[in-house]
C-alpha cells in the first residue's frame, strides 16, 4: 500500500479546513475498548454499548471499528451481519478515537496547489494520554501515537503531522471559520507548557482553516480526565448556534461553569459576524461511581484509578452528528427524554437515536462523541 505522504506547511495557506461535524460523511472510525485498568468487568458492559452505538450509526454511515489482534474474531463475528459495519485490526492503547484519531480537514478544487490535487488530509496532533507524565491518564501511550497515522494510510490521505499535543475532544468548528474551546484545557500546562495562547490559537487557525477563535474558561464540572474537554460542555449545532450543558441547580458546581460559559458565549460573535445565540441541555444526574462500578475495575497501577463516589462527567452534548441521525447517550436518568427533545428541536431533519447504557463509557471517561471520528466525504 502507498505510504500516506506526509505533509510540510500551513494546511490553512493551501485553503484547507476543518468541516463542521453535520456536513456530509465518508464513514465513522470508532476502537473497541479493552484495557482492564479503565473499563469495568474487562469491559464486557462497554462492549456492548460500543456494540449499539455503531450499530446506531451504521444506519446512517458506514462505520469501521478498529480492534486489537486479540479482540479482532470476536468483534468480526459481532459484527457479521452488520453490512455498513467494518472490522479492522489496530493496535492501540485504548480506544478514544475522537482523541488519538486523526482530525480531517478538506478543500474545495484543490487541482494544481502541489499537493497531487489532493483535496483531504488528516492532522496528526501530538497525543499525550491526556496530561503526560505529569497527569495523564494511563503512563503508556506508545500505540496510541501511531492511530491516526494508520488511519489516513489506511485511506491513503495525506498526513499533517504536528508537534502541538491537541485532541480532537478540545475543538468544535462551525465549518464557516469559527473554533471554540476551553481554556482549562489548552492552557493547561500537561499540554503544552512552551506556548502561549496567542501561539496556540495561531496554530489552531493555520491548521484548521478557522479565523475566530472562542475561550470558553472551563468544560464541564468533574471532567478531570480531559482537563474540560468542550464536547462535553458545548459544541455549535450550526453556525452562530451553541448547544450548552446547563443546570438550574445554584447549589450544583457546574451551574457557575455553566453561567460563565453562557456569558462567554453571549458576549462573543463568530467569524462572520453574527452574535452567537445559546440553546441549553439540561445535564443528567448529578451522577456518581458506585463501589461495585468502582471495584469492577483492576488496579494496575498503570492508569488513573477510579475512585467510588467520584462524580461523573455525564452530558447530553456529547453526541455524534451522523449523515441524517444524532447519536446521543441515555444514561437511565429523568432528563433523557428532555434531552431527546431538545436535540430533535435542534437537528429536525435529523433522526434522534438515544444509546442505552451510556453510563458505561462516562465511568471510563468520556462518551459516544469521544469514542468517534467522523472522515468527512472528500469533495469533488
Amino acid at each position: 500500500m502507498a505510504k500516506a505522504a506526509a505533509m510540510e506547511g500551513r494546511p490553512a495557506k493551501m485553503g484547507f479546513r476543518m468541516p463542521a461535524e453535520w456536513e456530509p460523511h465518508k464513514q465513522c472510525w470508532m476502537g473497541w475498548p479493552e484495557r482492564r485498568d479503565n473499563w469495568r468487568e474487562l469491559a464486557g458492559p462497554a462492549r456492548k454499548v460500543f456494540a449499539r452505538t455503531a450499530i446506531a450509526i451504521s444506519k446512517f454511515e458506514p462505520v469501521t471499528i478498529c480492534a486489537s489482534a486479540k479482540q479482532y474474531a470476536y468483534v468480526h463475528e459481532l459484527m457479521l451481519h452488520q453490512p455498513n459495519i467494518r472490522v479492522v485490526e489496530m493496535s492501540m492503547n485504548d480506544c478514544w478515537f475522537r482523541d488519538i484519531g486523526p482530525t480531517f480537514i478538506i478543500r474545495e478544487g484543490g487541482a494544481g496547489l502541489g499537493i497531487s490535487a489532493q483535496n483531504i488530509a488528516g492532522i496528526d496532533w501530538e497525543f499525550n494520554a491526556w496530561g503526560g507524565a505529569i497527569d495523564g491518564c494511563y503512563a503508556d501511550w506508545s500505540l496510541d501515537s501511531y492511530v491516526a497515522k494508520k488511519i489516513v494510510e489506511i485511506e491513503r490521505v495525506p498526513r499533517f503531522p504536528h508537534t502541538m499535543v491537541l485532541e480532537g475532544g478540545s475543538i468544535h468548528v462551525d465549518g464557516e471559520g469559527t473554533c471554540i474551546t476551553t481554556e482549562e484545557c489548552l492552557l493547561n500546562p500537561n499540554r503544552n507548557p512552551n506556548m502561549t495562547k496567542l501561539e496556540i490559537e495561531n496554530e489552531l487557525k493555520d491548521f484548521l482553516g478557522v479565523t475566530k477563535v472562542i475561550w470558553i474558561p472551563h468544560g464541564l464540572y468533574g471532567d478531570m480526565d480531559t482537563n474540560g474537554h468542550v464536547d462535553n460542555l458545548c459544541c455549535f449545532i450550526k453556525p452562530g448556534v451553541v448547544l450548552l450543558s446547563w443546570t438550574d441547580d445554584e447549589n450544583d458546581p457546574q451551574y457557575q461553569r455553566s453561567v460563565e460559559a453562557l456569558s462567554t458565549l453571549s458576549k462573543s460573535v463568530d467569524a462572520k459576524g453574527r452574535q452567537i445565540d445559546v440553546v441549553k441541555i439540561h445535564t443528567p444526574g448529578p451522577l456518581y461511581m458506585t463501589k461495585e462500578e468502582s471495584e469492577g475495575v483492576e488496579n494496575t497501577g498503570h492508569a488513573v484509578p477510579r475512585e467510588p463516589g467520584t462524580r461523573l462527567a455525564a452530558s447530553y452534548v456529547n453526541f455524534y452528528i451522523a449523515n441524517g441521525g444524532i447519536v446521543a447517550p441515555a444514561f437511565g436518568d429523568k432528563w433523557d427524554e428532555e434531552a431527546r427533545a431538545v436535540l430533535q428541536k435542534a437537528f429536525p431533519d435529523h433522526e434522534v437515536v438515544m444509546v442505552e447504557g451510556a453510563r458505561e463509557i462516562v465511568l471510563a471517561g468520556g462518551n459516544i462523541h469521544c469514542i468517534t471520528q467522523q472522515q468527512p466525504v472528500r469533495p469533488s
